[in-house]
């Protein structure tokens, strides 16, 4: 089975809306503060553009202000962390995100811990780490979530399956093996330096795979009816492709493509963790 992450998307949206604007209430949150999400963007690039306004449409459509701040391109990351230090300290604010990627210039993980953790929807500050990697967290990152969804959804159960994550990178890899080892699932996590990759992909009943290279999960490399969830994202010949081959979906039982899988979900997740910190 294909995931549809627009169709689960969907559901969370009209669920979110409801938190929002309850059916009997006139007012968001039963006449409680707007939720108002801050969005620091840096210079303009069309990428970021697109993800930026997919964002604007989803606030919009559940009742949420979005304030977007914009900084030049060559800004130094001192002065960053004060403009963010600056929207953090509006109490009109709910939540406050960056949008990635910084420019090269930008030291980013001191440009995220300038948001504490009652504000970091995104969760990607030191601090909102902390709690999610020793169970202190209320909500989870974005992508985890979305992943989560999708797990939920089919009723799939975690405890005693052979996970495989590919790649171990902050927004992806670490974040899902360390959710999947709760979960009690037994976790292997590989990269570019694992030598006979193939021989942990194929004994995988999940494989998560958030490298962000074109297709390096081919249809050979995996069991009959594994679960495959590509959050990796790539260009490759002008279009915007997964780490999954998405020849893998004919073997898979449920498999999770780019695009159209976990991006919608997430950036439903990061609207449902915006809400619960509103609270």
């Amino acid at each position: 089975m294909i995931i549809d992450g627009k169709a689960i998307a969907e559901k969370i949206k009209s669920s979110l809306r409801e938190e929002v604007f309850p059916p009997e209430a006139d007012q968001p949150l039963a006449g409680k503060k707007k939720i108002r999400l801050a969005v620091i963007k840096v210079g303009a690039d069309p990428v970021t553009e697109k993800y930026l306004e997919v964002k604007k449409k989803f606030a919009k459509a559940i009742g949420v202000d979005v304030r977007i701040y914009e900084v030049p391109k060559d800004i130094s990351t001192n002065k960053l962390r004060e403009k963010i230090s600056e929207v953090v300290r509006i109490e009109e604010i709910s939540g406050v995100i960056v949008q990635l990627p910084l420019p090269p210039q930008i030291n980013t993980q001191y440009i995220l811990d300038a948001i504490i953790p009652e504000k970091d929807p995104d969760m990607l500050s030191a601090r909102t780490w902390g709690r999610f990697s020793t169970g202190k967290s209320k909500i989870l990152p974005p992508v985890i979530a979305a992943i989560k969804a999708i797990f939920d959804e089919n009723k799939i159960d975690l405890k005693g399956k052979n996970a495989v994550i590919v790649g171990a990178g902050r927004l992806v890899g670490k974040p899902a093996a360390l959710w999947l080892i709760n979960e009690g699932a037994t976790v292997s996590v590989i990269d570019e330096n694992t030598k006979n990759q193939e021989d942990y992909t194929k004994k995988a009943d999940i494989i998560i795979s958030g490298a962000g290279k074109p297709k390096i999960i081919k249809p050979y490399m995996v069991r009959d009816g594994v679960v495959a969830i590509d959050c990796g994202t790539s260009e490759s010949s002008g279009q915007i492709v997964g780490d999954i081959d998405p020849d893998v979906a004919k073997k898979a039982s449920i498999f999770s493509p780019i695009p159209g899988g976990v991006g919608p979900i997430t950036i439903a997740m990061l609207f449902r963790n915006l809400i619960e910190l509103s609270k």
